[in-house]
C-alpha cells in the first residue's frame, strides 16, 4: 500500500470506530501516519478525560485499524 491508500484505510477505520465514540461525547482525529506503519491519532471531547481511553485505543482504535492497514504496527493516542 502506497501512503495515500493507507490513509484512507485509517480513515475508514476511523469512520467505523467514530459512531461509538460519538454516542459518549468523543471524536477521534488522524495526526500522522510515520513510516506506513505507526500511527497517531487523537481523542477528543470525553475521551481525553475518560479513564477507559486505554483500553478504548487498544481493544477498538487499534484493532480496527489493522483490520483495515494489517502493515500498521503501533496506534498512539497524542494529547
Amino acid at each position: 500500500m502506497n501512503k495515500e491508500e493507507i490513509i484512507i484505510g485509517i480513515e475508514k477505520a476511523l469512520d467505523e470506530i467514530r459512531p461509538f465514540l460519538n454516542s459518549d461525547g468523543g471524536d477521534i482525529s488522524l495526526v500522522e501516519v510515520l513510516d506506513g506503519k505507526h500511527v497517531k491519532v487523537r481523542l477528543e471531547g470525553a475521551c481525553t478525560s475518560c479513564s477507559l481511553s486505554i483500553s478504548t485505543m487498544k481493544a477498538g482504535v487499534e484493532t480496527t485499524i489493522k483490520k483495515f492497514v494489517p502493515q500498521i504496527e503501533t496506534v498512539e493516542n497524542i494529547a
